[in-house]
């Protein structure tokens, strides 16, 4: 694979690393700022609100720059973004740095997958697309698991200093390794591009996106209080737990891209399912330590798998939109994120609490086999799905 797919790693891993770390940290972070543990679950969700908000307007409006530049830019917005988070002296400061932060993150996955998928042979495209998101499953098995002991060590403060070191290393990488070609400008008329991702194919598209990660994060973002509290672990154990998390995502991911270059919808609709089974474990086994590390990692392993071909399911849906499709499926997963985050703390203080988190969520991923189902039943190009004939 080009030099330029592991320099948008890099950038991958920073956004992955200040996504996922707050999560391993929402204890500490809710005593500290004197909020109740669903408030600082909004703080998950305020980033995944502003990443659904930021990606298609920052998308349209760098549309008029090189790409690599675009790039550069949105990891100098990550890296202020991250330094506000580290000095922030109140909750309300520290949503809107995480919002600010948030910016940066769909627009970079977008412009960055459109630059992996033009930089690869045509039966490369998912795989390159899964290699770049393997920088954030990287930032899952060291970033998270180091900035949560970090955290829990010196402050949750500590983690964001560390994560904004990672900016200007990323944007080194991309101005050195993302070809100059790439800079070549082409004219984009706004209303065909919106004309475009606002077909029913890609609405559907980023429907299923939604759902299937709102299952997702329903339960990862109480993943510390569900280990603590359900599981009876102590809260030193997270760390390795989430390490483990980590490993399942790296895996999932490049299965997910693998298997989508074949049969994408099949890829997708079988990893949706597996999903859903995971999240019925949650419900079921979680109070037993063995089976909740069990399903920590195959927690990473199915959430993952989803994304090269959610990912390029979007990109197909719009093919002459692509740049903003990339963008709008981002937010479409960070939305999904924040509306999980909700779901997940709505059960919390008006349900069952955390033994019915992993319940909503199956639910949740229930509804998106059935609009994948929809979605390959309705799609020329895809093979008849037997089950529906």
């Amino acid at each position: 694979m080009p030099l330029a797919i592991y320099a948008l790693m890099i950038g991958a891993f920073g956004i992955g690393t200040t996504e996922f770390v707050i999560m391993g940290l929402l204890p500490q972070m809710s005593e500290n700022l004197g909020v109740s543990l669903s408030s600082a679950g909004m703080l998950v969700s305020g980033y995944a609100l502003g990443v659904a908000i930021g990606a298609p307007i920052l998308s349209l409006l760098s549309s008029k720059l090189p790409k690599k530049s675009a790039l550069i830019a949105l990891m100098a917005i990550f890296t202020i973004g991250n330094l506000v988070c580290a000095i922030a002296p109140d909750y309300w400061t520290l949503m809107i740095a995480r919002v600010v932060t948030s910016f940066a993150h769909g627009t970079f996955f977008g412009i960055g997958s459109v630059v992996a998928t033009s930089l690869v042979r045509p039966n490369q495209r998912a795989m390159a697309i899964a290699l770049m998101f393997t920088g954030l499953t990287i930032a899952n098995i060291l970033g998270v698991p180091f900035g949560t002991w970090l955290g829990q060590m010196h402050g949750w403060r500590s983690t964001f200093w560390a994560v904004t070191t990672i900016g200007p290393i990323a944007m080194l990488a991309l101005a050195l390794y993302v070809p100059k070609a790439k800079e070549m400008h082409t004219n984009i008329n706004f209303k065909d591009e919106i004309k475009a991702v606002t077909q029913p194919k890609v609405m559907i598209s980023l429907l299923l996106t939604v759902l299937g990660f709102s299952g997702v994060f329903a339960v990862f973002t109480y993943i510390a209080p569900i280990l603590t509290t359900i599981s009876g672990f102590p809260e030193k154990a997270l760390s390795p737990i989430l390490l483990l998390f980590g490993v399942g995502l790296v895996f999932g991911n490049i299965l997910g891209g693998k298997f989508a270059d074949k049969k994408l919808m099949m890829t997708l609709t079988g990893s949706l399912i597996a999903l859903t089974l995971v999240l019925i474990g949650f419900g079921l086994f979680s109070q037993y330590q063995t089976a909740a590390v069990i399903l920590v990692f195959l927690l990473g392993v199915t959430g993952f798998a989803t994304v090269p071909p959610l990912q390029m399911r979007a990109l197909e849906s719009a093919a002459d939109a692509p740049t903003l499709a990339s963008a709008l499926n981002i937010a479409a997963f960070n939305l999904g994120n924040a509306l999980g985050a909700w779901v997940g703390g709505l059960v919390l203080d008006h349900g069952p609490g955390l033994t019915g988190i992993a319940w909503a969520a199956a639910a949740i991923s229930g509804v998106s086999i059935l609009v994948a189902l929809y979605s390959w039943k309705t799609d020329p190009k895809e093979a008849t799905i037997p089950v529906l004939t």
